[in-house]
């Protein structure tokens, strides 16, 4: 029979960077159960193609100049010692990361430490350590050898994280809003068995990563569904500056396929001298940006959308054939590859893009040692907000953050004594009441109009009516969802759809409390930066779980 309960010293969700690195970490000092609601490897540290940013000793850079850039291109919402202490750490992430059997690129008879430094959109130098155009996925792929040779960890695949276990939980308990909320672990689902297992442990990591697939485009895997920001926020946490999705400039676009596909072209391609080009075969990054095609992510981001409105096209071009057939394919493999297998050879074709949605700079806010607002609930990674990325992040900067932040949540929880915490008895999940009542279209049917209407009304460019009409048909929608979910067992796809409501709620509701352009977020209706917004938009739950609607 299958095992429903478990008991550990650490549960940790999520299988990116950060999950996998506080997992190896924690394993030295306890157990640890790491749940996937997939294959581990389906996350978005295996997709990153750039690399970490970071300054190599003996160069022409430094830590103050790459603090600079992190902070100019946050627009005024980075918190400036949280940026100091992850960019002074970064050598140590890239040292830590080599002694864990990582292989970065070199140049042959290179005086710069050896490492091949590529140079990005924001940054002032050449600084960003990879490896080839795969920096990603041979990151994630030495992080869980490690965790598969390791006997203290436990990965359980296909096991979805319904909840949060507080003490709202527990039988019979007294509903105390002002109280600290613990948490003791999650309800998971294991979605091949369809059982829900119930796993109690010491100290919970929250690194579920994004929820790009909120969006009708994206570069994020199909995983990417919110979930973390939901469960905190149901949980009793705070969430800040949800409003902060970042669309990557260049996703390559195929209109040989029934829609475009989510296929990021690195940052790196313009970095090593990529052109935009409009239908017209026009250069135009100029005029948006004195930086051209090395402006921040936002600016350029926000140009292609608008000459796309302008022409009435779908894509514009990026060109990177000027630097020879060889170079190409040496220097960017796995993009050459992939267009290849596409049908496009990007060494004798241009490449046609547009912008997806890529990451969010908002999150679970947490402090300095990784510490949720949840006693016990650390979080790092993307589903973090840290203060580090403020109102845009600057490229090759959430690799980094996310491995330096799993390594200040190890420092410290190490120095708690484990042995001496006691752990509630927790009851098995109550099914009681439901079945299925064969209604799935409802999910399939809100899962497409819930990721236009992001889109549409919550894309690159946004206006207060149209954010007031999504804030309206996203609360009609999530009481629809809410019924199905409350009525009919637990699955993935119900799952997914809830998170999704909920974070979209979150999302369109701090866009609308921003009146003002700042960053990643663009309002029509307020075109400028307002000095009165230079502050993060928080939002708090009752943390009960007993809402009958989102507020």
């Amino acid at each position: 029979m299958e095992k429903k309960s478990f008991n550990t010293d650490f549960l940790v969700i999520g299988t990116g960077i950060a999950g996998l690195t506080f997992a190896i970490n924690a394993a030295t000092i306890g157990k640890v159960i790491i749940i996937s609601k997939s294959k581990a490897i389906e996350t978005s540290t295996d997709l990153a193609q750039g690399g970490i940013a970071a300054v190599i000793p003996g160069t022409d850079d430094s830590i103050s100049l790459h603090i600079e850039d992190t902070l100019r291109t946050g627009v005024g919402l980075c918190k400036p010692y949280i940026v100091e202490k992850v960019i002074s750490y970064a050598p140590e992430v890239i040292s830590k990361l080599t002694k864990l059997g990582v292989k970065f690129s070199h140049n042959e008879g290179s005086s710069r430490n050896d490492f091949n430094c590529g140079l990005e959109g924001g940054h002032s130098r050449n600084r960003i350590v990879h490896i080839a155009d795969y920096t990603g996925h041979a990151i994630e792929k030495t992080l869980l050898e490690k965790i598969y040779q390791n006997p203290n960890i436990e990965l359980l695949e296909y096991h979805f994280a319904i909840d949060l276990l507080t003490q709202h939980h527990l039988p019979n308990y007294p509903i105390k809003p002002w109280e600290n909320i613990e948490c003791y672990g999650a309800y998971a689902l294991d979605t091949k068995n369809e059982i829900v297992k119930t796993i109690i442990a010491k100290k919970t990591l929250l690194a579920t990563g994004s929820a790009g697939v909120l969006y009708q485009h994206t570069t994020c895997p199909s995983v990417a569904t919110g979930d973390g920001f939901a469960m905190a926020y149901r949980a009793g946490a705070r969430i800040a500056n949800m409003e902060m999705m970042q669309f990557h400039p260049t996703v390559l676009y195929n209109p040989n396929e029934s829609k475009p596909t989510d296929f990021l072209i690195s940052e790196a391609v313009r970095g090593d001298g990529g052109i935009l080009y409009n239908i017209k075969h026009e250069k135009f990054m100029k005029k948006y940006t004195e930086l051209g095609e090395l402006g921040p992510r936002d600016i350029v981001a926000r140009a292609i959308d608008q000459e796309l409105k302008a022409t009435g096209e779908r894509f514009v071009y990026l060109e990177i054939r000027h630097k020879g057939k060889q170079y190409i394919k040496k220097r960017f493999p796995y993009i050459y590859q992939s267009c290849l297998n596409r049908g496009l050879d990007i060494t004798k074709e241009m490449i046609p893009v547009v912008p997806a949605a890529h990451y969010i700079c908002g999150g679970v806010i947490v402090d300095e040692h990784g510490r949720t607002d949840i006693e016990n609930l650390y979080a790092c990674g993307e589903v973090a907000h840290t203060g580090f990325h403020g109102a845009n992040r600057l490229a090759s900067n959430s690799l980094l953050e996310a491995f330096a932040f799993a390594d200040f949540c190890f420092k410290h929880v190490k120095r708690i004594d484990l042995s001496s915490e006691k752990m509630p008895i927790i009851p098995d999940w109550d099914d009681s009441g439901v079945f299925d009542r064969g209604e799935w279209v409802i999910i399939k049917h809100n899962y497409k109009v819930l990721r236009a209407l992001m889109w549409d009304y919550m894309g690159i460019v946004r206006s207060i009516s149209r954010l007031e009409r999504a804030l309206t048909r996203v609360r009609f929608m999530w009481e629809e969802i809410e019924d199905f979910y409350r009525k009919n067992p637990v699955r993935r796809k119900i799952l997914e759809l809830r998170n999704m409501a909920y974070v979209a709620e979150l999302m369109i509701r701090s866009a609308l409390f921003r009146h003002e352009s700042r960053g990643l977020h663009y309002l029509k209706d307020y075109p400028n930066i307002d000095t009165r917004f230079a502050r993060d938009t928080i939002l708090k739950s009752t943390g009960l779980y007993n809402e009958t609607h989102l507020s």
